[in-house]
């Protein structure tokens, strides 16, 4: 059996590859032996390259095209080893085929919650996925660094590495892009043409060509997303009472179906819809912005009164009531009291206005004439 796969072998002249598949990124071409036979013909297709591996080195890559296998053809791998014409001395090489297509849609996304900062919410746990494409770039750097000698490598094989590579990345662009949380939905399309930008020269490390990074959904934790809803649907509400009120009489109404008992069941509705709605938005008013507040009284000590041109004081206003009970101040003596910024009289000044009140109600009419 052994010697007619060789025979079979030597005599086939077709090198050819046809990919019925979806996922695989090279394919080495099955020989007996890897022989080759001296003037086979070889052909690449559209969206594939070929490269030639003689005795471990890369002898000649192929774009496209239809070539025969002869030493004029293929100058680099005639400087490795000697032909011999006919059909006594097939050579002995590797023929890859790379497939040069995008492959698209491919997945990636966070295994675990990333943790950030947020202006709003504090600290915050992001899920994100997307897909990204990518193709083969430099078939040479690809055999070289990822390939190696497997004859049949798919997608599969490589896109572990890929996917851990974007999150990693991923990961230090959103906690540096300060984006509010609720902001986040209207730029995926920004962090994916920056995760592109900044993950492309990595891939053409292993001779790939990322072509695409998408960011396609970018989600809370359940509890989160629950109490966001609860927000907005309190946003949505708008007027509670007339909500409550409505809620109230719709209940009634289908709950009874009608006639004088539902009519007035839909009044103790409305009337509880009230008392409930008020109960519930009391707490909620506050004062208008632009409403000041009333300044707080002066201090009853510390007062400083003009005796004889001279400060006297701090006193406070049991002794100020004393001082004009005993005539030492009157009416048009000077005061002060911190928070002023100058002297005033004390019957100009509304705090002082009762010092003088007993005295004035003690001191009997004038006689009347005779």
């Amino acid at each position: 059996m052994g010697l007619w796969d060789k025979l079979f072998g030597e005599f086939v002249d077709i090198i050819e590859w046809t990919d019925s598949s979806v996922d695989t990124m090279v394919y080495r071409f099955q020989r007996y032996g890897n022989e080759i036979k001296f003037g086979a013909k070889l052909t690449v297709r559209e969206s594939q390259m070929a490269v030639f591996v003689s005795e471990g080195e890369i002898a000649d890559i192929l774009p496209p095209g239809m070539y025969e296998l002869e030493t004029k053809n293929l100058p680099i791998l005639s400087t490795l080893q000697h032909w011999r014409h006919g059909f006594e001395s097939p050579f002995k090489a590797e023929v890859y085929f790379f497939n040069m297509r995008q492959f698209v849609d491919l997945k990636w996304g966070t295994k675990n919650p990333i943790m950030m900062r947020d202006k709003e919410f504090s600290m915050v746990r992001l899920r994100t996925f997307g897909s990204y494409n990518i193709r083969i770039d430099d078939p040479a750097k690809f055999i070289e660094e990822i390939v190696g000698t497997d004859g049949h490598f798919t997608i599969d094989e490589i896109s572990s590495q890929l996917r851990n590579l974007i999150v990693t990345r991923y990961t230090d662009i959103l906690g540096s892009s300060s984006i509010p949380v609720l902001d986040l939905a209207g730029n995926q399309e920004q962090l994916g043409d920056l995760l592109t930008q900044r993950i492309a020269p990595e891939f053409k490390d292993y001779g790939l060509e990322l072509t695409k990074v998408l960011v396609e959904n970018i989600s809370l934790p359940p509890a989160v997303e629950a109490a966001l809803d609860k927000r907005t649907s309190m946003g949505m509400i708008g007027d509670l009472n007339k909500y409550i009120q409505f809620g109230a009489a719709e209940s009634m109404q289908n709950g009874t179906g009608g006639g004088t008992g539902s009519a007035i069941e839909m009044g103790l509705g409305f009337a509880m819809a009230n008392k409930m709605a008020q109960d519930m938005n009391t707490p909620q008013l506050v004062q208008p912005t632009n409403t000041l507040p009333a300044p707080p009284p002066l201090p009853d000590t510390n007062w400083h009164v003009a005796i004889d041109r001279k400060s006297m004081g701090p006193y406070d206003l049991t002794t100020l009531q004393q001082l004009a009970s005993n005539h030492q101040i009157t009416p048009g003596t000077l005061a002060w009291i911190d928070g002023m910024t100058a002297w005033e009289s004390i019957e100009s000044i509304e705090a002082l206005n009762g010092l003088f009140d007993d005295e004035e109600s003690q001191t009997p009419p004038a006689l009347p004439e005779k």
